[in-house]
């Protein structure tokens, strides 16, 4: 009898999101689901896709009659709650059946920046220096510009635009605003502008990193070299046509050996399972910087965690059959 793998993700309902939210990234979920499912069934499996719908008792009335071998999970919370990955996460886990990716508390501890930002300092990991900001905690700011201000609690570069680096008070208190308003409490960083790296780790307790990536921006003067929304999910902006992923990156082996080993030990630190990215930018005299740690990160056929699979020989079916087995293999 062949396996049964069940296909777990949020259905979009386009309806439940704000003007300027997530839409074009929730609705990327389902190219997600749709090539997993491919690549699934070429593999020999049994494949049922699991779209799950709001609220979060619903969802789990839902998983709870789950009948699996295998649980391939793409839930990335329901919109407007986040916290909902992590949830579904620990409802799949509470079943007993292995499911891909990292578990509950990995997922609960990256969606926190600021929280994840302190373990990465306490380890001794270099991570731009930053604060959380509200609009009635302005006069708190003590940070050197100039800076970027993004949600604290959001991922798919929810929230981040050109304006989100600032270089005087007026455009900081304007952002921060705007981000709280939309999203919860602001993170505030100092923005470092160096070259942008990341690199995909698979594994469990012994893991491996993928060839590394870098973000190479070809954009018109002023416009700040960051990965805005509109550079993952917006095809006609400028940003979206003057970002690329370069893969393998063109630094020297020893450079790439310092930025994978980084993401490895990065990877461990936070407990990490099956797949993460960890993403990466150079300060002065060559300092890695942690930006943010991704598990769970995107994996449709055009993302940068496939695009370093095939730098690394993996066709698409190889890269998602190798996420299976490192399920099976944690459980």
């Amino acid at each position: 009898m062949r396996s049964r793998v069940a296909i777990v993700y949020n259905k979009p309902v386009l309806s439940h999101y704000k003007p300027g939210e997530e839409k074009e990234a929730v609705a990327g979920i389902l190219n997600s689901a749709k090539a997993a499912h491919q690549a699934l069934l070429e593999s020999g499996y049994d494949v049922a896709e699991v779209p799950l719908l709001p609220p979060l008792e619903q969802a789990r009335k839902e998983l709870e009659g789950l009948a699996a071998d295998l649980v391939f999970n793409l839930f990335e919370g329901f919109a407007g709650y986040p916290e909902t990955e992590a949830m579904v996460a620990e409802i799949i886990s509470g079943r007993g059946i292995p499911y891909t990716g990292c578990p509950a508390e990995v997922l609960a501890l990256a969606l926190d920046k600021a929280k994840a930002k302190a373990i990465l300092e306490e380890a001794g990991f270099a991570t731009p220096h930053y604060q959380l900001l509200s609009p009635e905690a302005m006069s708190a700011f003590h940070l050197g510009y100039p800076c970027i201000v993004k949600p604290c609690s959001e991922d798919a570069s929810n929230g981040l635009s050109e304006k989100s680096v600032v270089s005087e008070f007026a455009a900081l208190e304007k952002q921060v605003k705007l981000v709280s308003n939309l999203y919860g409490q602001a993170l505030v960083e100092e923005f470092i502008d160096g070259r942008e790296f990341n690199a995909t780790i698979l594994g469990n307790s012994e893991c491996t990193a993928l060839p590394v990536s870098e973000i190479a921006y070809r954009l018109p003067p002023g416009m700040p070299r960051i990965l805005t929304f509109a550079a993952k999910w917006k095809p006609e902006s400028l940003y979206f046509q003057g970002t690329k992923a370069v893969c393998p990156a063109q630094i020297p082996d020893n450079e790439g050996e310092r930025i994978a080993e980084t993401a490895r030990a990065v990877f461990q630190l936070f407990s990490c399972r099956g797949y993460a990215r960890v993403d990466m930018r150079l300060g002065r005299g060559g300092q890695l910087n942690i930006i943010e740690v991704n598990p769970n990160p995107d994996i449709s056929p055009d993302s940068g965690a496939v695009l370093q699979a095939k730098a690394a020989g993996m066709d698409y079916t190889d890269f998602i059959g190798k996420i299976v087995t490192l399920a099976l293999e944690k459980s």
